[in-house]
């Protein structure tokens, strides 16, 4: 947390992935796909392979290709990167790229939507920022949870990625709030943390490792944005 939490609140940003919407763990989705496929996998297996696609979309000449930054790119690497599973199974790798780009497949938690209705009720403008090459707006569509939703600042679009400040400085204009009067909301103390060199008021950050079905800690947001 930033500041001594006294500055009041009028907008609030979060994250997308681990911080309102959470994907089955990436092992899980390679069991059931590689079942759906006709292939049983040892969970070892499974696990060894996620960590290999992870381990794949994490080195740096990789990030350096700037999939968060061209929907072209993204599409194109997360393909490449999730086909290393080709090679257990055919068709495997096709199949996890769909799954993981199901809006369906991301499930809000709890918390999240009673949260960002509480918020829309009160006249809290609310924003999304994400690092991601995908459009995420579609898991808030397919929900209606985007009625919600004053603006989406999505780093593919605008051209920069958290932790960089400017796109922190571009989600608070996209709801009209002044970063000093901004609350942001994410997972990661590296990227979402980067709004507190962007001036906002508080980061507020939630586990990443919570079960889906679980709440979030979000009630924090609304104690902190609604007194």
């Amino acid at each position: 947390m930033r500041g001594d939490g006294a500055a009041p609140i009028d907008g609030v940003l979060f994250d997308f992935g681990h911080t309102l919407f959470a994907h089955a763990p990436g092992p899980e989705v390679l069991l059931v796909e590689a079942r759906a496929l006709g292939v049983d996998l040892q969970p070892a297996v499974a696990a060894a392979v996620w960590q290999d696609i992870e381990l794949a979309a994490m080195d740096p000449a990789e990030v350096a290709l700037g999939r968060d930054l061209d929907a072209a790119i993204w599409r194109d690497r997360w393909a490449l990167l999730y086909g290393r599973a080709d090679r257990l199974v055919a068709g495997l790798g096709a199949a996890l790229d769909r799954s993981f780009h199901d809006p369906w497949a991301w499930v809000p938690y709890a918390d999240s939507e009673p949260t960002l209705r509480a918020l829309h009720d009160a006249g809290v403008p609310v924003g999304i920022v994400s690092n991601t090459g995908w459009d995420v707006r579609t898991a808030f569509s397919v929900r209606a949870l985007d009625n919600y939703i004053t603006a989406f600042t999505l780093s593919w679009e605008c051209g920069v990625t958290k932790p960089d400040p400017a796109i922190f400085e571009a989600a608070c204009a996209a709801i009209a709030v002044a970063p000093s009067r901004t609350l942001m909301v994410g997972d990661d103390p590296v990227a979402d943390g980067g709004a507190a060199a962007a001036g906002l008021a508080d980061v507020l950050l939630v586990d990443p490792a919570a079960p889906i079905s679980s709440n979030h800690g979000l009630d924090a947001v609304l104690a902190r944005a609604l007194t």
